[in-house]
């Protein structure tokens, strides 16, 4: 029988499952407008404020004057820019590794490396809760794909004694994006260390946000490059652009220039997002107290999630999500809230896993006190039955 798509649809339409996009008229901030109503924005992952930046802006602007709208080719061929390598330049220094390598977006950096380092006869291990597109690069790669219980260490470890595969690679999330929480890393680079096995580390959501200087979960925990040599983060994040890199070895960078499948046959990203991408790196470094800010407003709504009977979990980043259950339960949550003014999304299976449909609520820089105040009077009314 052929596919029947009306019927496909139909069938997520009565699990309340069914996505649709908002059109969002301007720029990315806290403050939008979504269809012609003007809310508060609280499902942003612009967590220091610079999709709308001044300082970006204006490099991006003078970066397309520069050098066009596009790159014209992938990198290997004539598009790797100046511009290009410059970012990659500083990508490596922030992070504090040899190289660093840009891809188009984080999904095909995840795919690429992975699938670069790992393929029939090796395994892959990850966990349970890692986003889609790691766990698509496991499965991707050919390798053995195993998923471990979430955040585990002791189960890694047993799963890593029992394989009999020259090549293995622990994979997880820095920050987990549904969950906010974050990886327990330092044991889970030394099981992987003592195990014989290549980690990466998927930072999208710690780069830029946690850390004293913004490098993320790595430098919130004090790991370096020995103990996690494969780095993937985002750009389109807490630096407000658009692409990702891996950060890693010089060796290691160079066999994914001859190997990574989604580096080698794709278009590079244009020249004057890398440009921008410079400046929001500036940003980061120069600007501490927009981390500062991000956190103080994480602390003021979890202390007021508190003193509502709220239940968040321990999360010290700015993905606090409110785990309401049924998928119907979460969409009427966010429909209320919409009619408050603020904009915040219902997260339903497959995304997560069933029966944990939650709001994934997001804080940034650029939100103020009294917005955050008033979501949570709104949180009281829209959600305290469900929680």
């Amino acid at each position: 029988m052929a596919f029947d798509p009306a019927a496909a649809l139909a069938a997520i339409k009565a699990r309340d499952a069914y996505r649709q996009r908002r059109i969002v008229e301007g720029p990315q901030d806290v403050d939008l407008v979504v269809e012609g109503r003007r809310v508060v924005n609280f499902c942003s992952n612009d967590y220091l404020g610079l999709a709308n930046h001044p300082a970006v802006l204006e490099t991006f602007r003078r970066g397309v004057d520069r050098w066009g709208a596009g790159s014209g080719a992938s990198h290997l061929v004539c598009g790797h820019s100046a511009a290009h390598h410059a970012l990659e330049q500083e990508l490596a220094e922030f992070t504090g590794r040899p190289r660093a390598l840009l891809f188009s977006t984080g999904y095909m950096a995840n795919l690429g490396v992975i699938s670069a380092l790992a393929g029939r006869g090796d395994a892959v291990f990850q966990d349970r809760l890692n986003h889609a597109s790691l766990l698509d690069g496991g499965l991707l790669s050919g390798a053995r794909f195993q998923r471990y219980p979430h955040a585990d260490a002791r189960a890694l470890e047993a799963a890593l004694a029992e394989s009999r595969a020259e090549t293995r690679l622990v994979v997880t999330d820095g920050v987990f994006s549904m969950d906010g929480d974050l990886a327990p890393l330092p044991d889970i680079a030394r099981v992987a260390r003592s195990g014989g096995a290549w980690l990466m580390v998927d930072d999208a959501h710690g780069l830029g946000v946690l850390g004293e200087g913004g490098r993320g979960t790595l430098e919130h925990f004090g790991l370096g490059e020995t103990d996690v040599p494969v780095l993937m983060g985002t750009l389109g994040k807490a630096l407000g652009t658009f692409g990702a890199f891996v950060a890693g070895s010089e060796d290691l960078v160079e066999y994914l220039i001859q190997r990574a499948r989604t580096y080698v046959y794709t278009t590079a990203l244009p020249p004057a997002v890398a440009e921008a991408t410079r400046a929001s790196l500036l940003v980061v470094r120069e600007e501490p107290e927009r981390r500062e800010r991000l956190h103080g407003n994480v602390r003021r709504f979890r202390e007021g999630a508190e003193s509502l009977g709220l239940k968040l979990g321990e999360l010290v980043g700015p993905i606090q999500p409110l785990v309401i259950g049924a998928n119907s339960d979460s969409l009427e949550a966010s429909r209320r809230l919409g009619e408050r003014g603020f904009l915040v999304s219902a997260i339903r299976p497959p995304t997560v896993p069933e029966g944990t449909a939650r709001l994934r609520i997001t804080l940034t820089a650029s939100h103020t006190g009294e917005q955050i105040d008033g979501l949570l009077d709104a949180l009281a009314g829209a959600v305290r039955r469900e929680a």
